[in-house]
Order: C-alpha cells, then sequence, then structure tokens
C-alpha cells in the first residue's frame, strides 16, 4: 500500500508515539534511559500527494496517558514500582504539570519533500508554552510511516529530572518518535 491522497485518522489503533529519553551527569550509569509510550492520543493527516504545501498534520497527546514502556541501563532492572514513581514525576509541575495542562498538541504550518522522504514543520504546545518543531519522516511501499523530532524540555518550562544532587540528570533533549501502520480514511461526507 502506498500513500494516496486523502483524510486519516491517527491514533493507538494505527500508530505508536514514543518519547526517547537519555542520560547526562557524573551518575548516568546509575539511571536508566526510557521508553515512554503515549498511551492516549489522536490526530488527523491531510496527505496531498503531489502537492505538499496541501498537507498537514495535527496530534493531540493526552498528557496523563504517557507510560513507560522500556528503562535500559542502569545499575539495575527497572521495577513497576520505578515505573509508577516515574509516571508521578512526570505529572508533576516542574515536569508536564498535567493538572492545568492535560494536553501536549502538535499542529503543522508547512509540509515539504514526498511522502518516501518529508519533513512537517510546526508548533508543539507543551504546558501552554509553544514552540516550532521540525519532524522528519519517511514511507516505505508498504505504506509504513515513520518519523522524529528532537525537543529541548527547558524550552516548554520542563526541567529535566535529576537525583544524586544532579549527578544523575536527564538529557535535556528528547527524542519523539512515530510509527503509523495503517491509514484510517475519514469517512468523506455525503
Amino acid at each position: 500500500m502506498t500513500l494516496t491522497d486523502g483524510t486519516y485518522r491517527l491514533g493507538p489503533s494505527t500508530g505508536r508515539l514514543l518519547i526517547k529519553t537519555g542520560r547526562a551527569g557524573l551518575g548516568r550509569r546509575a539511571g536508566h534511559d526510557l521508553t515512554i509510550e503515549a498511551t492516549g492520543w489522536f490526530g488527523e493527516a491531510v496527505v496531498a500527494v503531489g502537492a505538499p504545501d496541501g498537507a498537514s498534520v495535527s496530534v493531540t497527546v493526552e498528557a496523563g496517558s504517557l507510560e513507560v514502556r522500556e528503562g535500559t541501563g542502569g545499575l539495575k532492572a527497572l521495577t513497576d514500582a520505578d515505573r509508577g514513581e516515574i509516571k508521578r514525576t512526570l505529572a508533576g509541575t516542574g515536569q508536564l504539570n498535567i493538572a492545568e495542562h492535560a494536553t501536549i498538541t502538535f499542529r503543522s504550518t508547512r509540509v515539504t519533500g514526498t511522502p518516501q522522504s518529508f519533513e512537517i514543520t510546526g508548533e508543539l504546545t507543551i504546558k501552554g508554552r509553544t514552540h516550532p518543531v521540525t519532524v522528519h519522516g519517511k514511507s516505505d511501499d508498504s505504506g509504513l510511516v515513520r518519523g522524529w523530532a528532537t525537543v529541548t524540555q527547558s524550552a516548554w518550562g520542563i526541567k529535566p529530572y535529576t537525583a544524586f544532587l544532579g549527578a544523575l540528570r536527564l538529557a535535556d533533549e528528547v527524542r519523539v518518535e512515530f510509527e503509523v501502520a495503517g491509514l484510517d480514511p475519514v469517512d468523506s461526507p455525503g
């Protein structure tokens, strides 16, 4: 299946949205590189193969839906208790502050390239702050669409997690990755 013109729904039934963190500081060996999945998200993609300026993407993520899927590295394996603590920390005021900012949104402002290799420039809003982000993507002949963007947490007022008096901290930059395996067409009004 190749990408064809149309409007498509996006969400957990069609793909995955992941956040990957790294470690920094002298104590980085003690911590974990995390893979966090957004389990509650939805969006819409308008595909315009011959005219990318007519394409667009919008995505909304429920900030409370972020779940730790994997923790690699570290001195010990990541436990369920660790996952719960990370989720509570993410929800807190120094991180995503989900009590006041329940959603994270991305709205494209420009799409360039081809379905096989494209860039989506847009506005990412986290904690009420909006900044530009560029998403790099590609698709293959099977219709699988993948991409990534780098997000610097501090630009959105997120203080990267620290422990051991700052000796262990998450890197300020995180990588957001997506993979869409199936496109769900939005029914056209008839």
